[in-house]
């Protein structure tokens, strides 16, 4: 169990390097073209690794292609169209906040609509998390959180709710014994979703040209498909089947905390004290959520 854990902290870690990859990628192509050349990117990777982890391609029920069409649906293209056309109009660490809101979101959509029940300490756990994603981004003035909630903030907020959804649903669509492997699950839905935005491809041909794209912003949509969807995406997966879907979701908790962490490596910006202190309060909060209920 406690590589599992790893495993959901290096999904935090990757995803927290979306947030400059995005940065990056997002004001030299489309939103479509972004999103679609990132998972085919992502596709490219995990066919020819389920065929060879599993050695055949998977056997789907019905239910599984209903499944994967929802979770590319709502956790590919409406949830990566909203997170890019928020990072072009809100700084990346407000549009970090927002997506922190995703654990509360995941488990009061369980308790409401699936009568999933919390235990206190991992409530305790979730909001704890959710305080020291706070003292992260408010770098110890947290009025800089309680600024005018404009349209980018909006749009994120829609992107955290469609990622309830996605989790959700992800929950369900890997439940149960016959039910396919999360690396099955995880291919056929990228298919699904590159497939989906693709179709939007045609109406931004104009608006960007290949010999114009910087050779940043070609890694960025290398690092999207690689780290951020074909690895990130598997682990994710696993979290959902072994752990469900609230206990998974607290781990986004830590993905402002590494994306400002590669802010302050990759992009000079300074490290301060409630960073250090927000990142452990934040960690904190994952562990007690995670913590069995008999110790």
């Amino acid at each position: 169990m406690n590589s599992l854990y790893f495993r959901l902290a290096g999904v935090a870690a990757l995803w927290g390097g979306t947030f400059i990859a995005g940065r990056i990628a997002a004001p030299e192509l489309p939103h479509f073209t972004v999103s679609a050349l990132r998972f085919w990117v992502a596709f490219a990777i995990l066919a020819p690794l389920l065929i060879a982890v599993e050695g055949r391609l998977p056997r789907l029920r019905p239910r599984d292609f209903g499944f994967t069409a929802l979770l590319a649906l709502f956790g590919l293209v409406f949830y990566n169209l909203l997170f890019l056309g928020a990072l072009e109009l809100i700084p990346a660490g407000r549009t970090a906040l927002v997506v922190a809101l995703n654990p509360i979101l995941t488990a009061l959509t369980m308790a409401l609509v699936f009568g999933e029940r919390l235990q206190r300490h991992r409530w305790m756990g979730i909001l704890l998390a959710l305080t020291g994603v706070w003292i992260v981004l408010s770098k110890g003035d947290p009025s800089l959180l309680l600024q005018r909630v404009g349209r980018g903030e909006w749009l994120m907020l829609g992107g955290a709710c469609c990622w309830a959804i996605y989790t959700v649903v992800g929950r369900y669509a890997l439940d149960g014994e016959a039910a396919a492997s999360p690396l099955a699950i995880t291919t056929v839905t990228t298919l699904w979703g590159a497939l989906m935005l693709t179709a939007g491809m045609p109406f931004e041909w104009e608006a960007w040209h290949a010999s114009e794209v910087s050779v940043a912003a070609w890694a960025s949509i290398l690092y999207l498909g690689a780290g951020g969807t074909a690895l990130g995406f598997v682990w994710y997966a696993e979290g959902l089947q072994r752990l469900g879907a609230a206990r998974t979701a607290v781990f986004n908790n830590l993905v402002p905390v590494f994306g400002v962490s590669f802010g302050t490596l990759l992009l000079g910006e300074p490290l301060l004290i409630s960073m250090w202190v927000g990142g452990l309060v934040a960690i904190a909060g994952v562990m007690l959520t995670n913590r069995s209920s008999s110790r």
